[in-house]
């Protein structure tokens, strides 16, 4: 499987997941995340889906300092609607992350293990997405913004000429380099593009 290099140049995230010691799926319940990870799962690589995994990496580091985040009880508010905008992309990768769900997810062994009910939408925050500890509450918001990241003028007449079936091989092939490209950009800025509240 070829992919772009800087997908692995994007740090990792890293949890403990009480629910795969319990079932003996990860040696200390310890699971690792890497922006291929999310890649995978959405199907494609663009500045939402690293703006939904930069969002976790850096909002979880903030709420568990040097701790291991436990996945399974982080709580997850979204400030737009699951069908505004691209809120359904992001919750799909922090749910990835986080195991947080709105109500699709495991309902739990004898009242243990919940991912239910921990996530939801229309929240009452100003930042893209909260992140709230069950076990202390303490919370961080994250507010993700790649505006600040130049964009190639061509991307916008390839992506057209794309989009029509008016696009050469070659087009078509530059018109994903320059896309990754943007995304690769947007990777090296965290700092610049993810704000903690």
């Amino acid at each position: 499987m070829n992919y772009p290099n800087f997908f692995n140049e994007i740090e990792t995230i890293q949890l403990k997941d009480s629910l795969s010691t319990f079932l003996g799926a990860f040696e200390d319940g310890v699971i690792e995340f890497g922006f291929l990870d999310v890649v995978k799962s959405a199907g494609h690589s663009c500045p939402t889906v690293l703006g939904a995994y930069l969002m976790a990496k850096e909002g979880l580091k903030e709420l568990y300092k040097d701790e291991l985040p436990k996945r399974g009880e982080i709580i997850v508010e979204f400030k737009e609607n699951e069908n505004e905008g691209v809120a359904g992309v992001i919750s799909s990768v922090i749910t990835q992350i986080t195991g947080a769900t709105v109500n699709l997810g495991f309902k739990g062994l004898a009242g243990q293990f919940n991912r239910k009910n921990l996530m939801y939408f229309d929240s009452k925050i100003t930042s893209n997405v909260r992140f709230t500890r069950k076990d202390n509450n303490k919370s961080v918001e994250v507010i993700y913004d790649a505006s600040s990241i130049p964009i190639d003028s061509r991307i916008s007449l390839l992506m057209q000429r794309c989009i029509q079936n008016r696009a050469s091989k070659e087009e078509i092939k530059e018109f994903g380099i320059l896309w990754q490209d943007r995304v690769r950009n947007i990777s090296k800025n965290i700092d610049q593009v993810i704000r903690i509240l």
